[in-house]
């Protein structure tokens, strides 16, 4: 079997925003790997975003995002919600880097304004960070690990956590939940 990304405690992942506010373009690096921690996001489809999917035409940001089927992996359109946490760091970004033309990409990159991040490109990106905030293990895929794993860690069901990943199969969710100390002393206490 293939070795999984890695799930971040709490202290990996301040320590990886805290070496992303030391480099450029730290607002939008922010961003778009909380995307991926926060609602759980894959790397092609934080790089698929574009302006009008995260804001409405009234220009406020929306509640859900909206990915259609070609924006998925598994060709399936599905919905994220952007919890207050996650859009607050979309509202600090568009501060930032305000909405250009409604198709645009939402992340730009400094070589392609407008066409912004492949998958590709956007996955080394965050090999790149992990590696020098010094996360050992960690991937493109670590945030969306991190994401389900801290949500069946608080008892969230894994029917819901299924949901949320846009993932066809209970089998494939189970397999991104990372067991820990701390949620098996919990468990006992139950009893």
């Amino acid at each position: 079997m293939p070795k999984q990304a890695k799930t971040l405690t709490q202290p990996e992942l301040r320590r990886v925003l805290d070496y992303i506010a030391t480099r450029p373009h730290a607002v939008r690096n922010r961003a778009m790997l909380l995307m991926t921690h926060y609602a759980g996001m894959r790397v092609g489809e934080v790089a698929s975003l574009r302006y009008v999917d995260v804001i409405d035409a009234g220009g406020q940001l929306r509640d859900e995002i909206r990915l259609d089927a070609a924006q998925t992996k598994g060709r399936h359109g599905r919905v994220v919600f952007v919890s207050a946490k996650l859009k607050r760091e979309l509202q600090t970004y568009l501060g930032s880097h305000p909405q250009t033309k409604p198709d645009d990409k939402l992340f730009y990159t400094q070589k392609r304004s407008s066409s912004g991040f492949s998958p590709n490109t956007l996955t080394q990106h965050f090999h790149y960070i992990y590696r020098h905030a010094g996360i050992e293990g960690a991937s493109s895929h670590s945030g969306r690990r991190t994401f389900i794993t801290n949500l069946a860690s608080k008892g969230v069901g894994v029917r819901v956590l299924m949901s949320l990943a846009g993932h066809r199969h209970i089998g494939t969710t189970q397999a991104y939940i990372d067991v820990n100390d701390d949620m098996k002393r919990r468990a006992v206490e139950m009893v």
